[in-house]
């Protein structure tokens, strides 16, 4: 049997996405930004699909800005608060401590152009609360930047509770929402969000493709320079397939989440349940606020390299992490960021599933981890010492 529990990394495309983008491969071909009849179709077809992107989000078509994907949207975003804020004198900046690393990479930039950032501390809950932002908020702040939902641990943070915190203090608000859209729902008006990111891949649409939601009014500043196009806020001829596919794929996960949600999220307590039946180990992430597929664990005294390569012979596609950072011997920073210790970190698996997983492919993950983890125990001279004594247990 052949299990993918990887979709917090990349999901399949769905067939209504492939259907969707076909004829703009061969029938529908024209540069939406061309005058002729048949740039005109195009044209109306990105009109359309910025409709439908604008509708599953609760906020206006001119409100959406197409992008290559999440970390595009994030990088603008940000950058874009960052320059508004610097002219107003203001250049302090609110985030986590377990942001993606578009998060925490445009912000180390800004830090070295000598701007302040706070990091708040999710080893609470593995979570943040409205309390926290509303405390580290300052008369310089800028802007405030979280993530919807964490990508790693699936910790779902309070949106709507931030959101309001941020109104009442007139300080921008922008969510990484890229593991949240087409999983949960979304409205950007109701929970004050000013700006969002997206992207297409998380929920079976294809690659290469996102989208920045931008509350009208909100200045935003070019990241790519070169055309006109997105209402000259992000020169380069749109991906009109990958687009009309996103909007899909978006409007399928919306129309079909009250019904599919609730369904993976049992798979999920199913996994959580059983996993946490091995001796030693420890669910990572809020039990309560999660994303409805995200199963992750650390298991004490093994590497989670060999873990996953493991199950992967077994028929098991996991992660031990965020998929970017998969080729990387550091432990993850989201797993240190909510206290666990690097030989506990090392040990890591994500189990991310989405609505095309099957109760059956549970019962496989559940009868092939213990075995794997086991095997790989018995093997470890770490876990040799933790169990006479030499060393003690940490989970």
């Amino acid at each position: 049997m052949q299990v993918y529990a990887d979709s917090a990394a990349t999901t399949a495309m769905s067939q209504t996405a492939i259907n969707a983008m076909l004829p703009y491969f061969d029938k529908i071909y024209g540069n939406p930004s061309s005058l002729h009849s048949v740039g005109q179709r195009a044209r109306e077809a990105l009109d359309a699909a910025r409709e439908t992107v604008a509708q599953c989000l609760g906020c206006e078509p001119r409100e959406i800005i197409f992008t290559s994907g999440g970390s595009e949207a994030d990088n603008q975003a940000i950058i874009s608060a960052a320059r508004w804020g610097e002219k107003k004198g203001k250049k302090h900046i609110i985030t986590t401590a377990f942001e993606h690393h578009a998060v925490l990479h445009t912000l180390a930039k800004l830090e070295k152009e000598g701007f302040e950032v706070t990091y708040l501390d999710v080893r609470e809950g593995h979570n943040v609360t409205a309390q926290q932002v509303k405390d580290a908020i300052r008369p310089d702040t800028c802007l405030v930047t979280t993530m919807y939902a964490n990508n790693e641990i699936g910790s779902v943070l309070p949106i709507p509770e931030i959101g309001a915190v941020c109104k009442e203090a007139g300080v921008p608000f922008h969510t990484d929402a890229v593991q949240a859209a087409g999983h949960l729902h979304i409205n950007v008006k109701e929970q004050n969000i000013d700006m969002l990111s997206l992207s297409a891949h998380k929920f079976h649409g294809p690659k290469g493709v996102g989208a920045l939601y931008v509350r009208k009014g909100f200045p935003l500043v070019n990241v790519i320079e070169g055309g006109a196009q997105e209402r000259g806020k992000r020169a380069g001829t749109e991906n009109l397939p990958g687009i009309c596919g996103m909007a899909a794929a978006l409007k399928e996960a919306c129309d079909h989440i009250d019904e599919n949600m609730p369904r993976v999220a049992a798979m999920r307590d199913r996994l959580i349940a059983g996993l946490s039946k091995i001796p030693h180990s420890a669910v990572n992430g809020d039990l309560t606020h999660r994303l409805p597929g995200n199963v992750s664990f650390c298991f004490e005294g093994i590497e989670g390299e060999s873990l996953l390569l493991l199950l992967d012979a077994k028929g098991v596609c996991a992660s031990s992490g965020s998929a970017c950072t998969s080729g990387s011997l550091d432990p993850s920073h989201v797993l240190l960021a909510i206290g666990r210790v690097h030989d506990v970190a090392h040990g890591s698996l994500r189990l991310s599933l989405s609505e095309y997983n099957t109760d059956e492919e549970i019962d496989h993950i559940l009868e092939v981890v213990p075995e794997v983890v086991q095997y790989l125990r018995n093997m470890s001279p770490v876990w040799r010492d933790l169990q006479t004594g030499k060393r003690q247990y940490i989970l």
